[in-house]
Formats: C-alpha cells, structure tokens, sequence
C-alpha cells in the first residue's frame, strides 16, 4: 500500500494549496472541511474551494473519508514522511541529476553555511556512515 500510494504522490505532484490542506489534515489526523478551514490563516478560502481541492486530493489517491449522511470526514492516506520522502527523491532526481552529492555541493557553495551548521552536517554523515558499516 504505501508503494502504490507513493507513486500516485511521484505521478501526480500536489500543488501549494493541496500542500497546504495536507498539512492541515496531517496535523489534525482526520477533519471535515469546516475544521480545516478553521485552520487555515487568513483570509481564509471558500468552503466550496477548500471542498474541491480535498476531491482532488482523493481523485490523486492522497486523502480518503468517511460519510457520515451528507457530511464527509477526510483523513490522510499517506504520512507526511512518506510525501517528503517522494517530494524529496522527485526533486533531487529533477534538479540534482539524481545525486544527493550534487545537492550538498550546491547548498554548500550558494547557501553561505555557517561553520557550525557544516561540522554539525559531516557529524551527521559520519553517524550515517558508521551506521552503515556495522550493518
């Protein structure tokens, strides 16, 4: 299940307003539409807009519900880990020519990194690394 549903998320990227009402539902775990607007800033969408992107977030195999009469409670589908892992591999595959070395060499270069956030970044590949090994 969650390869499939992965893919649908690789297949069919969410733009920033189904971002947005994803986040809302991973914070909230399931909601009507009425809870996730509640929890959207200011000034807050139309009910029936919120309403349409949560159908296309089904339609895109991401998000679910439950029926109650007319009513709909919507719950997420996959975990948020799971869309960043997805997001993540997409954009580096895009952007990166598929190579995490590639997108250290970029931030590390163009994203002024200060000496601490660096040794804090080889501390954490070391540990990956060591990890590896023992394996």
């Amino acid at each position: 299940m969650f390869v499939h549903h992965l893919i649908i998320v690789l297949m069919k990227e969410l733009t920033k307003a189904e971002e947005q009402i994803m986040q809302i539902l991973w914070n909230l775990k399931k909601g009507f539409v009425n809870d996730i607007i509640d929890h959207m800033p200011e000034p807050k969408p139309a009910y029936n807009t919120v309403s349409t992107i949560i159908r296309i977030l089904e339609n895109k195999g991401v998000v679910d519900h439950k029926a109650f009469g007319k009513t709909h409670e919507y719950f997420p589908l996959i975990t948020k880990e799971q869309y960043t892992r997805g997001f993540l591999n997409g954009f580096i595959t895009n952007y990166f020519s598929n190579s995490y070395k590639n997108l250290v060499s970029f931030f590390s270069k163009n994203e002024r990194l200060s000496t601490n956030e660096i040794e804090e970044i080889i501390e954490i590949l070391q540990a990956q690394l060591k990890e590896q090994k023992e394996k």
